[in-house]
């Protein structure tokens, strides 16, 4: 299994993750939330792995331009999953599926480099 890098190619954090991948010489697939959606087979795995949670980016400017009913309704990993599917800018970006099957959430270089 390779690595696979999901996110929206004009993230910053994103940007500084391939970076990093590139000059660590890691082969990766870059999935593009914009272009080919969020995947939903996926989805799922990464709920039970990190938690709807940490997915749902509420720091971010998609979760805030949300209206507050919609905002509200997010509860459970069910809510949360159908908000991302919708609206996959909510999603915190880069969701790395490593060669090993680990799954992580964010860019964090000192973590990635136990890999």
């Amino acid at each position: 299994m390779s690595i696979v890098l999901y996110g929206i190619a004009n993230c910053d954090t994103v940007k500084k993750a391939r970076a990093w991948l590139q000059a660590n010489e890691r082969e990766v697939r870059f999935h593009d939330f914009k272009k080919a959606g969020v995947p939903v087979d996926r989805l799922g795995a990464w709920v039970r792995a990190a938690g709807w949670e940490r997915l749902v980016n509420r720091q971010g400017t998609t979760w805030r331009k949300l209206d507050d009913a919609l905002r509200a309704s997010v509860l459970d990993a069910a809510s949360a999953e159908r908000l991302m599917l919708a609206q996959p800018s909510v999603i915190k970006r880069p969701v790395v599926e490593w060669a090993d099957g680990a799954i992580t959430v964010g860019f964090d270089a000192a973590d990635w480099s136990r890999r």
